[in-house]
């Protein structure tokens, strides 16, 4: 097998692969089913967890393969990929922490008090 041959596979897997990932998110984006989208878990709830993960997924997978972080050296892929991972959860907590406070905010709030 030639070299232009198997990255050709590998390239097609890999489509596969984040095909599947966005049909999943897609899906549950549609069907929305109560038992993920009604329980909530650390202030949101499991399903918009679980698009926040499989985004995670998705974007780690096209950092490792199309950026070629595969090839490189461990420290420099950590380096590359936590603060990214860790800089995403960060913002991600606050958004849904502080979003929570502006809604319990609006909550109280009526039509014509301002």
């Amino acid at each position: 097998m030639s070299h232009a041959q198997s990255h050709t596979a590998l390239i097609w897997k890999v489509f596969f692969f984040l095909s599947l990932v966005t049909i999943v998110e897609v899906a549950l984006g549609i069907v929305k089913p109560d038992s993920l989208n009604l329980t909530v878990v650390l202030g949101t709830s499991i399903l918009n967890w679980i698009f926040l993960i499989l985004t995670l997924v998705k974007a780690y997978g096209i950092a490792w393969y199309f950026m070629h972080l595969k090839d490189e050296e461990t420290w420099f892929r950590r380096a590359i990929v936590w603060p990214v991972i860790f800089l995403i959860c960060y913002l991600s907590f606050f958004l849904l922490y502080e979003g929570d406070a502006l809604y319990e905010i609006m909550k109280g709030w009526t039509r014509w008090s301002y």
